[in-house]
């Protein structure tokens, strides 16, 4: 057998613009990566490089284009912990894709994939060996006689491997994969294509030829579809002729700098710091992009995830030895890398340094105080002779301190021990307060049944820009998230219309609100969401019989139409006094704009002073009072970008963008709906300016019509307040500062005597005093003792007692218990005892916990029911302790 020829090599930039020269040469049109921030509600990031078209593939949104080809940026956590300890597994990756929407179908996919990898990329094909799904003989046969592949190298892989689904309903079809044979010359006989050291899978094709439903069946499709991947960073590897991934060039320069800021070279290192120099370089990478297009660390969703991977990044940095803030300096050479094919990462460097900075600097302290407590916490362990760290103390550490689970279990699994998960997650259920992401999708079940109509309806046709009212043909008609023929008066409907003057929820404003008539018809709409292209339209029949297909009268409120207008309008202005005031960096990273309110949420690493929030107050007010003109086009999105227009980061434009412009004050791409002037909105004012997660602000503001309201709401208060405390509004201020102050004196009087009660109850105590051995004990309960009272009794109890331990009991209001312990010097040292574990296990027979010093500890809990068998064991183990 001949050996085939090494492959040339190319950088990872030569192999991304060949792969996209080819299929542009092929007919395809290129299109930028979209944003690691999907439309698709179902995922929190884009994971694969179909996500943006998987509308089309779904038949909810005509192609605009029949091919096209993309290089998109993805980004996958599902498998972190295998990062830098494979040789393939990443957090983010690129993946370059060829897609074909009822265009070209199998051979055609498979002629180019085949010219490409041979041709462009310089492969043998004695190094190339193809899967296909098992029952796929035209996929076979095409490779076979058209191709020309041996038979014996075509290896036929079943439904787990080779065929994708969308879900359990929808578009699905067989798979055809071309892997790399590392080492041909062990021969064709025993070809097995899960062995990573010798294949390596490098291009999938996706074959949409099937339409599944909820029985299983799969029936073919009008429109076959493909959906092709090439991993940009397994062919570099090809190419390159490394050992791995991170070898590549794509990679290797972000692990060089790291190493030379920990001063070692990564070629002579083990592997152990092999691995920690390979999480910095793939960490680093999604790091930079994910802030890039708009995420910021915080404790939900994205949030979370971009916040783990710095952590991440600063504690495999400490492990190999970098002391201090690094990460800035490695993201700068991320950046260099990247800025040829993601310019937009190299316009937003000054926002990537500040939010690694704010990070890094937050975690090194929380790093500091978590790491020496799991060292505590494992040689506990290790002392008992367990092997697993305990659910709650691993909470705790997350609670209290912040350190994450995932570095608890890393360093846990480092030291050989696990850490009690579900005792963790038990935990977090008990105490974690419940909070919703600030979004909303809309209904699975209405989902599913657009999915199902999607071939045959259109897109809805969006009117209101300039029709308040319009008719429109009913072309979906569901109830309860089904589809019907019609329904009657009293029931909740979603309606979809051919078209629309009602404004459907996106870009952070609310749906319109309004009705359909008809002839004795009359439906209430309270709301519209967007689903894909379709406005679906939710309300209820107040009057008469709908019927799909009936032609209706389409009317929004516009009322609610003018509320909305001037809120989202003042938005656009407040985003643009805030980058003239404040900062010219700032970006909106979420907004809401409804009848009565909005919500604009923005990065910034630092609260507003009051002066800056007057002033861009002012600055609205000002702009509003000046009657600034709107001016609306549509335009390429490069014209718009290039004219200054305000694009919001993570969200998804077309190549055509509406640009809504007020002359020398803003200008965004926005679909929304807006005033012709400025002096429509009447008047602004800024409700409340808050932080919501680190480098965030939130500004609540009430503009237009809804100002009166404000207004109103708080003319009310202060003449209530007024009448109760029989002062003038002016007075109002002082007097409640007076009895402030009062209240403030009363409380330490309180305070006071509720001390001098405890004492002298605690007085009354001495006489259940009794000798264990040289020592004192005390156990007892005291009535109507506050936790404060109890502490101060143990406290002078046990000073009283001299060499003694005192523990005591009270029960609280609502059922909750306080305990005190207070142990002498001689009980520390001579009988091994500290107050704080010992009440802290006393503490847990009353559902509670707690702790404190050695001398002196404090604990609750929650079942007073349990107080006396509590108190009754801790007079039991000291007499045993002590004697």
């Amino acid at each position: 057998m001949t050996m085939p020829k090494s492959p040339q090599f190319l950088s990872g930039s030569e192999i991304r613009q060949k792969f996209l020269d080819f299929y542009i040469q092929h007919e395809h049109k290129w299109l930028p990566s979209a944003s690691l921030v999907p439309e698709d509600p179902t995922v929190l990031l884009t994971i694969a490089g179909m996500l943006p078209f998987k509308p089309i593939f779904l038949g909810q949104r005509s192609p605009e284009f029949p091919r096209a080809t993309t290089s998109q940026k993805c980004l996958r956590t599902n498998d972190i912990e295998n990062v830098g300890r494979t040789a393939r597994h990443h957090t983010f990756f690129e993946m370059l894709g060829n897609f074909s929407f009822g265009d070209y179908f199998k051979e055609q996919a498979i002629a180019w994939a085949w010219e490409l990898s041979t041709e462009v990329f310089g492969l043998s094909p004695e190094n190339l060996v193809v899967s296909v799904f098992q029952d796929d003989d035209e996929a076979f046969a095409i490779w076979r006689d058209q191709i020309g592949i041996p038979p014996h190298r075509i290896q036929r892989m079943g439904e787990e491997d080779n065929f994708w689904t969308s879900g359990p309903t929808g578009p699905c079809g067989p798979c055809s994969e071309i892997y790399y044979d590392f080492h041909p010359e062990q021969g064709d006989d025993s070809i097995d294509l899960e062995d990573g050291s010798r294949f390596i899978e490098f291009y999938n094709l996706v074959f949409m030829q099937y339409n599944q439903d909820a029985q299983g069946n799969r029936t073919p499709l009008q429109n076959k579809n493909i959906d092709t991947g090439l991993g940009l960073e397994r062919m570099a590897q090809i190419l390159q002729q490394v050992p791995n991934n991170y070898e590549t060039d794509l990679i290797l320069p972000i692990i060089k700098t790291a190493g030379e800021i920990a001063g070692i070279d990564y070629s002579e290192s083990d592997e152990k710091t092999k691995v920690s120099l390979k999480v910095i370089g793939d960490h680093i990478r999604a790091v930079v992009h994910m802030i890039t297009d708009g995420i910021t660390a915080s404790n939900i969703g994205r949030g979370y995830i971009l916040r783990r991977l710095i952590r991440r990044v600063v504690r495999h940095g400490r492990l190999i030895g970098i002391q201090g803030e690094f990460t800035c300096k490695v993201a700068e050479r991320a950046i260099a890398l990247s800025e040829s094919a993601y310019p937009d990462v190299r316009e937003r460097e000054a926002v990537i340094t500040a939010e690694l900075q704010r990070e890094e600097f937050r975690f090194l302290k929380t790093l500091e105080r978590g790491e020496k407590l799991v060292a505590e916490i494992i040689k506990k362990v290790k002392q008992a002779g367990e092997t697993q760290i305990n659910g709650r103390d691993a909470f705790t550490l997350f609670d209290t301190y912040g350190f994450p689970l995932e570095l608890t279990q890393e360093i846990a699994e480092e030291e050989g021990l696990t850490v009690d998960v579900p005792g963790y997650e038990a935990a977090m259920k008990k105490q974690q307060e419940t909070s919703q992401a600030a979004h909303e999708t809309i209904d699975l079940t209405v989902q599913e049944s657009l999915d199902q109509l999607a071939e045959h309806i259109h897109s809805t046709e969006f009117l209101g820009y300039t029709q308040p009212q319009s008719p429109g043909k009913v072309a979906v008609l569901l109830v309860d998230g089904k589809s019907v023929e019609s329904a009657e008066a009293g029931t909740a409907v979603q309606i979809i219309l051919e078209q629309t003057p009602f404004y459907a929820e996106s870009g952070g404003q609310i749906g319109d609100r309004g009705y359909l008539s008809g002839d004795n018809l009359l439906v209430r709409i309270e709301d519209v969401k967007k689903e894909s292209d379709f406005f679906v339209h939710f309300g209820s029949i107040e009057r008469g019989t709908l019927q799909l297909g009936d032609t209706v009268s389409a009317q929004i409120d516009r009322a609610c139409r003018r509320r909305a207008q001037a809120n989202h309008t003042a938005t656009h202005l407040l985003q643009a006094a805030l980058k003239l005031i404040v900062d010219p960096d700032i970006s909106q990273a979420g907004s809401l704009v409804d009848f009565d309110r909005l919500r604009f949420d923005f990065n910034c690493s630092r609260s507003l002073t009051p002066e800056e929030v007057q002033q861009v107050e002012e600055q609205v007010n000002s702009w509003i009072s000046e009657v600034h003109t709107a001016e609306v086009a549509v335009m390429p999105i490069a014209k718009a970008k290039a004219k200054g227009a305000v694009a919001m980061f993570g969200e998804k434009y077309g190549d055509e963008v509406r640009v809504i412009d007020f002359p020398g004050v803003s200008m965004e791409l926005c679909g929304g709906t807006h005033v012709d002037n400025t002096a429509e909105i009447g008047v602004f004012k800024i409700v409340s300016e808050t932080g919501i997660a680190a480098g965030i602000r939130r500004i609540e503001a009430v503009a237009g019509p809804a100002v009166l309201d404000y207004l109103n709401l708080r003319d009310q208060i202060v003449k209530e307040l007024s009448d109760r405390f029989k002062a003038k509004p002016e007075e109002l201020l002082e007097r409640i500062i007076s009895l402030q102050q009062e209240i403030k004196a009363s409380q330490k009087q309180l305070d006071a005597l509720k001390q001098e009660l405890a004492l002298a109850k605690s007085d009354q105590l001495l006489a259940q005093v009794e000798s264990v051995g040289e020592f004192n004990l005390l156990v007892a309960m005291m009535e109507n003792a506050d936790p404060d009272g109890l502490k101060t009794a143990a406290e002078r109890l046990q000073q009283k007692l001299g060499e003694s331990a005192v523990v005591l009991g009270s029960a609280l209001a609502e059922g909750k218990v306080s305990l005190v312990a207070a142990f002498s010097p001689q009980v520390q040292k001579q009988k091994k005892l500290q107050a704080g574990k010992f009440i802290g296990g006393i503490a847990k027979i009353c559902g509670g916990g707690g702790g404190g010093r050695p001398n002196l500890a404090q604990a609750g809990g929650r079942d007073a029911s349990k107080l006396e068998e509590a108190l009754a064991t801790a007079k039991s183990q000291l007499q045993e302790s002590l004697g």
